[in-house]
């Protein structure tokens, strides 16, 4: 397994479930064991946590060679060799610079998209990492005023999470609305005004240019010379799949790791039978979209790590993986869920619930069948929605259809 996170360790324990008895060995960039990523902008953010309490559960009886705090530099499918750099002094890893397998697991995630103009220095935080995380509670905990730039799932937990603590937080999104293109303007502009409600400034159709201050963070300069003050700034502008190392092997790439619709991931548009891909990285052929998605969430990685393993173990008739995308999101108390695939949809309606009372369920449309759903502080309607969409449900859905 080249990845030492939820995908990887799930692969892990799966190939140990189906009876795998070979060695098995983790190779990890981060000295981090695993760790769940979520509480990183919620939970530790705020100190209801700390880094021992997200770290995940691993059994000794997997018996697991770690190699942490190395990076895989180079694969090399035909040999079948992953190459390692030198691992971080102090680090839980061996002296090796290269390993070979029978199998592999590729789950190497995916890293923050740095802006040019807001590389990493004192008051300006990325949030991807452990380390990143207890960087920033570091910063807020001596911060009055916090801005975020990007309004997406991870930006706007940072913005609740800061507000919590008691610090003035600002959010700065180019879009016309928070997640448009994921739920649309009308329904993003219901979760800017959500947390508008709880004391955010959330400022939309806005670009930056850069940074001010003279030896120290000060704030963010906007298009047109306006200025946005604050002690520190995160910037969650979407993450890109970590695919670098894999650029002289052949695989297939674009926008992640191309896999088969059983996770096998491709060469030249065959599928590797020794060779599968789960988790942030794995951009696979999903059969119900007919078209390659990549997804970017915890119950994905959790999913596909345990269907990559059976994939390997089974390569005469590897599973075909095909769930219907889930991810929720914690904001100001509220667990906000979406269900499905709303991209191209064409009609939407509100099925349960009021958004103005901040508790409802969105219906999203796409040619004539349920694509998606959205809900706030509806968690069994939503998960019933998704049922629906496995069933392939018409819309408008009737009366009683949420």
């Amino acid at each position: 397994m080249v990845g030492a996170s939820l995908a990887g360790l799930r692969a892990a324990e799966g190939l140990r479930r189906s009876g795998f008895d070979g060695d098995l060995v983790v190779v990890g960039a981060e000295a981090h064991y695993p760790y769940d990523r979520p509480p990183l902008s919620k939970q530790l953010l705020t100190g209801k946590t700390d880094a021992a309490g997200v770290e995940l559960d691993r059994s000794d009886d997997l018996g697991i060679e770690w190699r942490l705090g190395t990076r895989a530099t180079a694969l090399d499918v035909v040999e079948r060799r992953v190459q390692l750099e030198p691992a971080t002094p102090g680090s839980p890893a061996g002296g090796a610079d290269e390993l070979s397998y029978d199998l592999l697991v590729i789950a190497t995630g995916a890293a923050p998209r740095i802006l040019p103009s807001f590389e990493p220095a004192p008051g300006i935080h990325y949030l991807r990492t452990l380390d990143d995380s207890l960087q920033v509670r570091e910063a807020l905990l001596r911060a009055e005023r916090a801005i975020v730039i990007g309004a997406g799932f991870i930006g706007l937990e940072v913005a609740s999470s800061a507000s919590s603590l008691g610090v003035d937080v600002t959010v700065l999104e180019t879009l016309p609305a928070p997640l448009s293109r994921a739920i649309g303007d009308e329904m993003g502009n219901a979760v800017a005004d959500f947390h508008r409600r709880h004391g955010v400034t959330v400022m939309t159709g806005v670009s930056v240019e850069g940074t001010v201050g003279t030896g120290a963070f000060e704030g963010v300069k906007l298009a047109g010379g306006d200025v946005i003050p604050g002690q520190l700034v995160v910037v969650g502008v979407g993450v890109a799949p970590v695919t670098a190392w894999l650029e002289s092997s052949g695989v297939d790439l674009d926008n992640g790791v191309l896999c088969d619709q059983s996770l096998r991931v491709t060469r030249g548009g065959r599928p590797l039978p020794d060779v599968v891909a789960a988790g942030d990285v794995a951009r696979w052929h999903h059969p119900a979209y007919g078209a390659p998605v990549r997804v970017e969430h915890w119950t994905n990685a959790v999913e596909q790590g345990e269907a990559a393993a059976k994939s390997l173990l089974m390569p005469e008739s590897p599973p075909v993986f095909g769930p219907v995308p889930y991810f929720w999101s914690d904001q100001h108390g509220a667990k906000i869920q979406f269900v499905g695939d709303a991209s191209g949809w064409d009609d939407v309606a509100v099925v349960d619930g009021s958004i103005e009372e901040d508790r409802f369920v969105v219906a999203y449309g796409r040619q004539g069948h349920l694509a998606a759903a959205l809900g706030m502080r509806r968690p069994a309607k939503v998960m019933a929605m998704q049922r629906l969409i496995e069933e392939g449900a018409g819309f408008p859905l009737p009366p009683d259809g949420a």
